[in-house]
């Protein structure tokens, strides 16, 4: 009986021994990896992009904002295996079965199933109840106004990765640090409540760009493409002081909302991505060089040869031909043998000079991505025909960006400009930081020869000049027309059917609001640049300066503003 209890004694301890091991092992050996187990099981780590900053124009216009949308997963370790339902909800909420299938062949514990639904399937997806089916809130981009302005904001992935415009060149002060998003759930994986201390806000940006004025822009590139039937068109709208963007729009365009739906053609911001021969519009650098040369003067009397020149043994002729004009005549009319004379009086190695100094063949610096710098050889890569080609942008290859910020040397009294579409972020305090900051640039002209340059331009846009179509009622207009062949590559020559149309200058000439360029890729119909895009400058400038409140000129100079002494009356004097 002794034994029997002894050996019932020993069994009894052993078992405890056993037991008190087991919890030894659980509590403390093992102890760091089952609270982990437990936690997994418990709590679902999903990382959320952090709520992404919004995007303001100048004036405190929200462009950009974000959407509350509900994320549908997947957690195996509470997922009953219960296929035949969750492909019932793939069906439901427009998810492609074969894919979901491969899907699930993972060994990930954590899949998504659909991200940022509509709330109608939202109450699809919580009506079926699937256990280890569960619904997280993730925020998703959305441009209010569609298209506008595509080009320059840009647009996100599905992980709210800014993929084009600034919302990629501004991604990280947008999306700020990240964090992560904790989903609490029960023993069958329903989400009961979470947390998101660990989110974070990025920081909005303001823009430089004026709502107001980029739909006016819009507006009239729409009505271009449609009465040109071109193939492409572009308009840039910049403050020659400051180098703010104050619009920037192409055509064709597309929606950021849904950008898979559009070609890669359409999504190609061609304000600083496309270089072309920028034909006549590139006048500007001979005629800046021989004056600050002092080479030539405005009264300076050139024999444009009847509209014909030899050089490097190619006839180069003008559009109308010309006898003897005055050095302020030839940009006036555009004469490209005049041009080409003048710039022989230069050199190449000088007329290289202004080139560079312009900012031609180098990239400005602009906050967005994709700019390129053109091309424009050096000197000793010159043909013998080069020093007649390039002084009348032929041979060279530009952006209508770098051709508006030239025209804004022009237009500032000579100082290089510096182009950017931010102006400053909003922090998490609601404190504005400007990152742009309005700087004057190196000063490459002289205010004589701007000033001889200015007058030349403002003779364009009036009787007798290419750009008559460009003059704005009210106020005078400085600037130049373009006519380019495009090069066909097929043929290895200039197509004579395709041309680039252009039109760049400011306004008011002598104390500018704004410089613009217009660019109008393959039109039908007409293809001079003073009549195709010449009127789009000329439509845009005038509603722009209404908007702006630029008052106009000849109601300046044709009223008198006479003040009382005695009595402090004013009165206008017609």
């Amino acid at each position: 009986m002794g034994k029997r209890v002894y050996f019932v004694f020993v069994l009894i301890a052993l078992g405890f021994l056993a037991v008190v091991g087991r919890l030894f092992d659980l509590m403390v050996l093992n102890h760091d990896k089952f609270v982990k187990k437990s936690a997994n099981q418990r709590i679902a780590e999903v990382d959320i992009q952090v709520r992404r900053g919004m995007i303001f124009d100048r004036k405190g216009r929200r462009l950009v904002a974000n959407l509350e949308q509900g994320s549908v997963y997947l957690d195996r370790a509470n997922f009953g295996g219960d296929n035949e339902r969750l492909f019932k909800l793939a069906k439901m909420i427009d998810v492609n079965v074969n894919d979901l299938s491969e899907q699930l062949k993972s060994s990930k514990n954590f899949l998504w199933i659909k991200r940022k639904i509509s709330l109608e399937d939202t109450a699809k997806v919580e009506s079926l109840k699937i256990g280890g089916i569960g619904i997280t809130p993730e925020a998703k981009r959305y441009y209010t106004l569609g298209s506008f302005a595509s080009h320059i904001i840009g647009f996100v992935n599905l992980d709210n990765k800014g993929l084009e415009g600034v919302e990629s060149k501004y991604d990280k002060e947008l999306t700020g640090e990240g964090g992560t998003y904790s989903v609490q759930r029960d023993a069958r994986g329903n989400r009961f409540y979470s947390e998101n201390d660990a989110e974070n806000s990025g920081n909005s940006l303001v823009l430089t760009v004026d709502e107001g004025l980029q739909y006016i822009v819009e507006k009239e590139l729409d009505e271009a493409i449609k009465k040109w039937r071109a193939v492409a068109a572009t308009a840039i709208m910049l403050n020659p002081f400051t180098g703010e963007i104050l619009a920037m729009s192409n055509r064709p365009t597309y929606d950021p909302n849904n950008p898979a739906k559009t070609s890669p053609a359409a999504r190609r911001n061609r304000a600083v991505t496309d270089v072309y021969e920028p034909g006549s519009t590139f006048k500007v650098v001979t005629a800046s060089g021989v004056l600050e040369e002092r080479l030539a003067r405005e009264d300076d009397r050139i024999d444009c040869s009847g509209g014909g020149i030899e050089v490097g043994g190619k006839i180069i002729k003008d559009a109308h031909p010309h006898g003897v004009l005055t050095f302020m005549e030839v940009i006036q009319k555009s004469s490209n043998v005049g041009t080409i004379k003048l710039a022989q009086r230069l050199g190449k190695q000088r007329l290289y000079k202004y080139i560079k100094k312009f900012g031609f063949g180098d990239k400005s610096g602009i906050d967005l991505p994709g700019e390129v710098s053109g091309l424009i050889k050096s000197p000793e890569r010159w043909s013998g025909v080069s020093i007649g080609a390039m002084p009348i942008g032929q041979e060279v290859a530009v952006t209508p960006l770098q051709i508006v910020s030239a025209y804004s040397t022009i237009a500032n009294g000579g100082y290089k400009v510096h182009p950017h579409v931010v102006k400053g972020v909003i922090r998490g305090d609601g404190v504005f930081s400007e990152i742009n900051k309005a700087e004057p640039g190196e000063q490459i002209l002289s205010k004589r020869v701007v000033d001889i340059v200015t007058r030349a331009l403002m003779m364009v846009t009036q009787q007798g000049g290419t750009a008559k179509y460009a003059e704005v009622v009210g106020n005078r207009v400085a600037g130049k027309t373009g006519t380019a062949q495009m090069y066909d590559r097929n043929i290895g020559r200039y197509s004579s059917t395709d041309f680039i149309s252009s039109f760049v200058g400011f306004v008011p000439a002598e104390k500018p609001a704004f410089a613009m360029v217009v660019v109008v890729w393959k039109p039908r119909g007409e293809i001079y640049g003073g009549l195709v895009a010449a009127p789009v400058f000329k439509n845009i400038a005038e509603k722009a300066l209404t908007y702006l409140n630029v008052p106009r000129e000849d109601m300046i100079k044709n009223n008198v503003l006479v003040v009382e002494r005695d009595s402090r009356t004013i009165g206008v004097l017609n």
